[in-house]
């Protein structure tokens, strides 16, 4: 943990990771701090990159894209070059939600949105079969969402 942050500062985090829309007089309230120093000490998270963005969680059930697939990917051979166009061209896919460069049997794991299994195919033919330096993939698909938080771990 970073020994910048008091306890105010943690609770603060954790107030935001759970409604980023809080207003700053209800943030002040919820930290026991009054709202000008819960003001600054926000604006001094965000630049000091403590909280990088506030985003709306959508429902992708809603939106037609409710179908998640895990993906993993193996290059055919490790080289920088290989590694760097993968990131490259999936940093630009829009159904790919997510992208770790992960240890193991694998080199890339994938969290790929699409609107169903036919999509997802039309999606490994079209977006991932078009990248040549990829040398296998396996794929694991959602049955039911058990938990899914955005929530980091803070120690207050």
């Amino acid at each position: 943990m970073n020994e910048k942050l008091d306890k105010t500062d943690l609770a603060i985090l954790d107030q935001l990771q759970k409604n980023g829309r809080l207003t700053n007089k209800e943030l002040a309230a919820a930290v026991h701090l009054s709202p000008t120093p819960t003001f600054e000490r926000v604006k001094r998270l965000e630049r000091e990159g403590y909280i990088r963005n506030y985003v709306a969680v959508l429902d992708p059930d809603k939106l037609n894209c409710g179908f998640v697939a895990f993906c993993y990917l193996k290059m055919k051979q490790h080289s920088y070059e290989n590694a760097t166009r993968i990131m490259e061209a999936i940093r630009e896919v829009p159904e790919i939600a997510e992208c770790y460069n992960i240890s193991g049997d694998y080199d890339f794991l994938l969290k790929i949105y699409t609107r169903d299994m036919k999509s997802y195919q039309q999606f490994l033919l079209r977006i991932l079969g078009e990248i040549d330096c990829i040398g296998s993939l396996n794929s694991s698909f959602v049955l039911g969402e058990v938990k899914n938080e955005h929530l980091l771990p803070l120690k207050t």
